[in-house]
């Protein structure tokens, strides 16, 4: 058969692999071939090749192929646990991402002492050395609830109950099955690079970085992070959710409603205690809020005001935005674009200035900035620091010192916000918080904006590089983590974004991430926005919110 491979024809016998190919070509790529692209679309490579069709790889140093590599190197963690300790003991559940990993809780009685993640270490390398493949089977979707209750994988049958799709795709590495949300590597020759760390009370799997496959990174993570994240679990584990069947079950037996209301209490409540520690340091004048897009921080800093008011302060908001230098006056870089989201984008100088002109008593005009000319712009508004008067600032560099040099540091209290998904698709997929953000994005920029799902898509790389430059490297000098996730939330945005998400075209470039994240919100049953409170921080996003925003 003839094939046209990296866009040079190649001729093959009759049922070659995607996986041969692959090999053919792996002294072309700086690193491991993970996928293949055929005609435009994603192929694992246990698939045949197909007669006349255009042939790519992409290798884990690509993002799908990373989230492959990652993926699948989960599944080996688990099998070689499982025949370490035996199907009982040899059980683990995947919690969340940390650091460059996933962080697992293990089995009540077994504890990850070096001992056991020596030997766990050298079953993974044994697996791979072998080079075991992903065998991938699709059985009709009862017949994979079966098999998940008779392995114990209860959640995985309280998820596929309301699955409708007729079969399932079941993953097998040695004796080890499971399901896996997204395409895994051809076999375990691959998975090279990890490192099994323990970490409060559970292990750590480390892994590469994305754009560095070879090297594992040191670990290194943010307690106050970490905490967040097991505290929103533990949130959502007193309503019974722990992964999305929970939340369908709810939803399905009309306890919908109670979920929703105790779910936002919580949220409440932690805001209540950011703002009674606010207000037992009495030195703090300035509230600096920072996180990644879309993780609520206006309507965040909105229900934080009035909660320090309820404590007694005078709260005034301030976004940084409205310290924007005029747009004729910023200096393009080197690639001869304007980059709004670098510190020198804003008047580090009069933002300071201001600051100390109110810690010495004086009184300071507010600006605001016009997007539409492009300009700075005084519209009368002042404001001088009373005895109770305190400033919110919310914006990309808040939790930068070099943005409020002025400020002494016992005057600033800083919170750092994100989504952290408490979710797990099932104890061994995860709900990336970074989905969930993304999610919240198409909604909002398609209300807001007008933006299409495609827009969005295209502008995703770019946002969340500029978070990995302006905002995570802050983040663990933050006072206080706050996690905007709510339990029910991707229940309630899927009614918005799914016909979003059906409109990007086949051509597309960003059809693969939109098909992706259909499949995602297929796993979810929706509930109606209208008993979602006016208050809620979803509402920044779906509107209806009593908010100016």
């Amino acid at each position: 058969m003839e094939l046209r491979v990296n866009g040079v024809t190649e001729h093959y016998p009759s049922g070659t692999l995607l996986a041969d190919i692959a090999a053919a070509h792996a002294h072309e790529e700086s690193c491991a071939i993970a996928l293949a692209m055929v005609d435009g679309r994603l192929r694992e490579l246990a698939n045949t090749a197909v007669e006349g069709t255009d042939v790519s790889f992409i290798t884990i140093a690509d993002g799908i192929g990373y989230d492959a590599y990652r993926r699948s190197c989960s599944m080996l963690f688990l099998a070689a646990l499982q025949n370490v300790l035996g199907d009982e003991k040899g059980r683990a559940v995947l919690h969340f991402a940390l650091a460059e990993g996933f962080y697992f809780s293990l089995a009540p009685d077994v504890t990850p002492d070096e001992e056991l993640l020596k030997a766990v270490t050298g079953e993974m390398k044994r697996l791979s050395d072998a080079c075991l493949p992903f065998f991938k089977r699709t059985v009709p979707t009862a017949e994979a609830r079966k098999i998940f209750r008779s392995a114990g994988m209860t959640d995985k049958d309280l998820l596929f109950r309301t699955r409708m799709a007729s079969r399932t795709n079941i993953y097998r590495l040695g004796t080890f099955e499971d399901y896996y949300y997204g395409f895994m590597v051809h076999d375990a020759s691959v998975l090279r690079t990890y490192e099994l760390i323990p970490f409060k009370g559970g292990v750590v799997l480390q892994m590469p970085g994305k754009g560095k496959p070879g090297v594992v990174p040191p670990f290194m993570t943010s307690e106050k992070l970490f905490n967040a994240q097991i505290q929103g679990e533990k949130w959502a584990e007193t309503q019974g959710i722990s992964t999305v069947g929970d939340l369908n079950h709810i939803i399905i037996n009309g306890d919908g409603g109670r979920m929703v209301m105790v779910s936002e209490a919580l949220q409440e409540s932690a805001i209540s205690n950011i703002a009674a520690e606010i207000s037992s340091r009495p030195s703090v004048k300035f509230i600096m809020i920072a996180g990644p897009s879309s993780s609520g921080k206006t309507t965040f800093s909105q229900r934080l005001s009035i909660q320090l008011s309820a404590h007694g302060m005078r709260p005034h908001y301030i976004g940084i935005d409205n310290y924007f230098i005029d747009r004729d006056k910023m200096v393009p870089g080197p690639d001869g674009k304007l980059d709004f989201e670098s510190l020198s984008a804003v008047d580090v100088s009069q933002f300071n200035s201001d600051m100390e002109k109110l810690l010495a008593g004086e009184t300071i005009r507010i600006p605001s900035f016009d997007f539409v000319t492009g300009r700075r712009i005084y519209t009368g508004e002042t404001l001088a620091f009373g005895e109770q008067d305190v400033l919110v600032i919310e914006g990309l560099h808040a939790l930068n010192d070099d943005f409020s040099a002025a400020i002494p540091s016992g005057k600033k209290f800083k919170v750092y916000i994100s989504a952290l998904t408490q979710l797990n698709i099932d104890e061994h997929n995860r709900v990336p918080s970074r989905d969930g953000r993304l999610i919240r994005r198409i909604v909002r920029d398609n209300r807001t904006r007008g933006y299409t799902a495609s827009q969005t898509l295209s502008m995703w790389s770019s946002v969340c590089a500029g978070e990995e430059k302006y905002i995570f490297p802050f983040q663990e000098s933050a006072d206080v983590v706050f996690n905007s996730a709510l339990p029910y939330e991707i229940a309630a945005l899927k009614t918005y974004a799914q016909p979003l998400l059906f409109q990007v075209p086949s051509d597309d470039p960003g059809w693969y991430e939109a098909r992706r994240l259909l499949k995602f919100l297929d796993y979810f049953i929706a509930i109606p926005s209208e008993g979602v409170p006016i208050n809620s921080l979803l509402r920044e996003f779906i509107g209806g919110g009593c908010f100016r925003l």
